[in-house]
């Protein structure tokens, strides 16, 4: 398995994070009330919108800001 760098929230909830790994891999963990029956899935950057990618940043830990841009190719 490969080494996470850091999980963010963008609702202040944990049913709506986003977890971050080593290899450049995006997880999604769902709240368990959502409608997803397997309450996570793995994404690519291209499917993650403008406004959550502009959530995650101004959410995220400084010291790992650079590196999930990258992995977001965020401007």
């Amino acid at each position: 398995m490969e080494k996470e760098i850091c999980t963010i929230s963008i609702s202040g909830s944990p049913g709506d994070a986003y977890t971050f790994f080593e290899n450049e891999t995006i997880k999604k963990n769902y709240d368990e009330e959502s409608l997803s029956n397997d309450f996570s899935e793995w994404l690519e950057p291209q499917q993650i919108s403008k406004q959550n990618k502009d959530k995650l940043i101004r959410n995220c830990p400084e010291e790992f800001k650079e590196r999930i841009m990258l992995i977001l190719d965020y401007p």
